[in-house]
């Protein structure tokens, strides 16, 4: 079962879609389960239609309008206006305590959020997870600077030299980051209105990668541009309870942008795809 945003739960409509590429090739996926080899039925449902629709079972097993469902996929339930309502909330409610596979569970999707990056930079929390001490060392290396706003060394250091600094809110994809000046007015804002909003950033030491020029290609159009690129890897995991049935590498993503541009998500529409050319 595939849950999807309530304006596209049929499988022709990307109205308002930015990632169309994905939802189509979601849809050769799903045509190559259903008819192709494997006979398996795909179904798409919003989160409101599982509440409407949806039941566990006994043993676990969950049902959504008579099908009974093996594996979830979340392509909706990434941002607050997936959850408008109480209704939203039950139906994930429900597919977490189902037995049906989770992609991905609430678990591994609160794992990606910023404040759980910031978490795993504090002292001695790599420890609980990894025995092997040049391992860690050889991990922290990687680490930029997390601090949550209730550091206030690290919050008025950032008003003074706020281009230093990146405010994450804990959201997906490109679009929401604060930079620059924003950063200082942002954090002056908050500190007046004394709001638990502060609670929804981290601020993240500002990375500057090496820029270099390149060609990109923009409606039939090559431009010259001076880019950075960000390199991301795929894993694959796969649990039982406590029980680690799988986890592995299985692959890459490379994204170029323009070394002007703030953001760099792919279907936001700030970076492109891009591949590795090691020498």
């Amino acid at each position: 079962m595939r849950i999807t945003e309530p304006n596209r739960a049929h499988p022709l409509n990307f109205k308002g879609c930015s990632n169309v590429c994905l939802n189509r090739n979601c849809n050769i996926i799903n045509f190559f389960l259903s008819i192709n080899t494997h006979n398996v039925t795909s179904i798409r449902k919003t989160l409101a239609e599982i509440d409407a629709q949806g039941k566990i079972l006994s043993d676990g097993t969950l049902v959504v309008d008579g099908e009974t469902v093996a594996v979830v996929y979340f392509r909706a339930g990434y941002a607050p206006n997936d959850y408008p309502s109480e209704s939203e909330w039950k139906a994930r409610l429900l597919v977490e305590e189902s037995s049906a596979v989770k992609c991905p569970s609430i678990a591994y999707h609160l794992t990606g959020t910023k404040k759980v990056q910031q978490e795993l930079a504090k002292p001695n929390v790599l420890e609980r997870f990894l025995e092997n001490k040049d391992d860690i060392a050889k991990l922290r290396e990687c680490f930029a600077g997390l601090w949550s706003l209730d550091d206030s060394d690290a919050v008025e250091d950032a008003i003074r030299q706020p281009g230093a600094y990146v405010m994450k809110p804990q959201r997906e994809g490109g679009g929401n980051n604060i930079y620059g000046d924003d950063v200082k007015e942002t954090l002056l804002r908050l500190q007046k209105d004394g709001s638990e909003e502060e609670a929804a950033y981290i601020l993240m030491q500002r990375i500057f990668p090496t820029v270099f020029p390149t060609i990109l290609v923009r409606d039939g159009i090559a431009y010259k541009e001076h880019a950075i690129s960000e390199l991301g890897i795929f894993s694959a995991y796969l649990r039982n309870k406590e029980t680690v049935i799988s986890n592995e590498q299985c692959g890459y993503l490379m994204r170029t942008k323009v070394s002007s541009s703030n953001e760099g998500g792919v279907a936001a529409g700030f970076a492109v795809l891009d591949s590795l050319y090691l020498t």
